[in-house]
């Protein structure tokens, strides 16, 4: 039998031994960064307007993200809309610095601009850093409560108006892709500087809906339109339903062809990164690790936990930087010819 004086002596010992390692584990983090971001600002670009999903979301963070970056620093959001987030890719790309302070929020659409776009583009996605997503989700078409476009075989019956944001924007990409791999009649009223813009089109009656409208940015855009049942949810967009919407239909099972899934899936698969956020290409390494590593320590902060739960309607469901950069990977090394023909379908544009 220990002796209680032997007990006390272990007792003493086992804590002072966590101690050196707390220290020791403490020192270890130090040694690890060079201490770059004390006393800097990080700059979030906003590829959206105000009170959308995305600008909701990236204000958040900004609250959070400096907590659990080395040396504290401080974070800020900037609005840049325009072109559904393509003016803050080029930003990222040719103006803003290359050292950790500058990071983009976005929507999904400029994610797969540049390999499905028939401009001239001088980047690819997968060159830039990425960060982390906040979200997986899945995208819907809907439409107006009053519409008589009421499920998915309506829309291929009748034409159906849907409001876009910009050529990059998946409110523009999927009523296109729909259109030809299913046989729907969507027509796209493109131009509307954002959500927002979107929401009043459809509340004037100037579109019957949207098309591509994430769940998790309806439901902290308009929450009340869900749960108030003022839409017609006419097909879900992502690759497998979202579990509070089992009963629409979810287009990759609809689709008749195999050359049309395979198109289907390059377009739905930035759904697992939604809400993406990207720095510029070629960070020093160093920087990559702690962007990567603050962002997730934040979005695991039980106070943004809650008030983004509250905000948004569900908690986050982050993809970790490593990850979103092997998803991109991914999309940039579809074959040639799937992307060709996708170009060709959607570099009609809006009508």
């Amino acid at each position: 039998m220990i002796s209680t004086p032997n007990v006390r002596a272990l007792l003493l010992a086992g804590c002072a031994s966590l101690f050196s390692g707390a220290v020791a584990t403490s020192a270890a983090h130090a040694q690890t960064s060079d201490g770059f971001y004390k006393g800097k600002v990080v700059t979030i670009g906003i590829g959206g307007t105000a009170g959308g999903g995305i600008d909701i979301g990236a204000r958040m963070m900004a609250r959070f993200w400096g907590k659990y970056l080395p040396g504290n620093p401080t974070v800020t959001p900037q609005l840049m809309p325009g072109a559904g987030g393509v003016r803050l890719v080029e930003h990222l790309y040719a103006v803003a610095p290359k050292d950790g302070t500058y990071v983009g929020a976005f929507a999904t659409g400029p994610i797969i601009e540049p390999l499905i776009s028939t401009r001239e583009v001088k980047y690819k996605i997968s060159d830039f850093t990425a960060v982390g997503a906040l979200e997986k989700d899945v995208s819907f078409c809907t439409t107006w409560h009053s519409s008589p476009i009421k499920t998915i075989e309506d829309a291929k019956q009748r034409e159906v108006t849907v409001a876009g944001t910009g050529a990059a924007s998946s409110t523009d990409i999927f009523p296109l892709a729909l259109n030809a791999t299913l046989g729907t009649k969507f027509r796209l009223i493109s131009g509307y500087v954002g959500t927002q813009e979107t929401i009043m089109a459809i509340e004037r009656g100037e579109t019957d809906g949207r098309c591509g409208w994430g769940w998790s940015s309806l439901k902290s855009s308009k929450p009340d339109w869900v749960r108030d049942k003022k839409l017609n949810f006419l097909i879900q967009l992502g690759l497998e339903k979202h579990p509070e919407a089992q009963d629409v239909p979810l287009a990759l099972d609809l689709i008749p062809t195999q050359e049309g899934k395979q198109m289907m899936r390059v377009l739905v698969a930035p759904q697992n990164i939604t809400r993406p956020y990207l720095a510029p290409p070629g960070l020093p390494a160093e920087r990559v690790r702690e962007l990567r590593d603050g962002f997730i320590a934040a979005l695991k902060d039980p106070v943004l936990v809650a008030e983004f739960t509250k905000v948004m309607g569900e908690e986050p469901s982050p993809t970790n930087g490593a990850d979103m950069q092997k998803i991109l990977e991914d999309m940039y090394s579809t074959p040639p010819d799937v992307v060709a023909k996708l170009k060709a379908i959607l570099g009609g544009g809006a009508k």
